[in-house]
């Protein structure tokens, strides 16, 4: 089954944060960081159970060559992206995007 993938508002600031820092420290590397989160989607968007399930109904897809991971939930037939998160982050964070994204259904 083929998934419809939607990214919601906090996930895409991630990726704009995420793709300025990585621009900052070499020019070219913030595309590098978005073709391999591409790459990680297309995997989701295919197999999405294929990824570790971390809390309740939440997977997270780590991001090959950058220590960043997808945490995202599988919704009938869509996949929400949640949060585009450094593997350092506090928990925390991603856990308080779940909550949002509860109420807000």
């Amino acid at each position: 089954m083929n998934y419809r993938i939607i990214i919601r508002p906090e996930a895409e600031d991630d990726l704009i944060d995420e793709y300025n820092w990585y621009e900052e420290q070499s020019r070219g590397l913030g595309m590098d960081f978005l073709r391999c989160i591409d790459i990680s989607l297309n995997s989701i968007q295919h197999y999405p159970k294929m990824y570790q399930k971390i809390y309740k109904n939440i997977h997270r897809a780590f991001i090959r060559r950058f220590p960043y991971g997808i945490f995202y939930l599988i919704d009938e037939e869509k996949i929400v992206v949640l949060a585009v998160l450094h593997a350092k982050r506090d928990p925390k964070l991603w856990k308080k995007r779940i909550s949002n994204y509860s109420s807000a259904k």
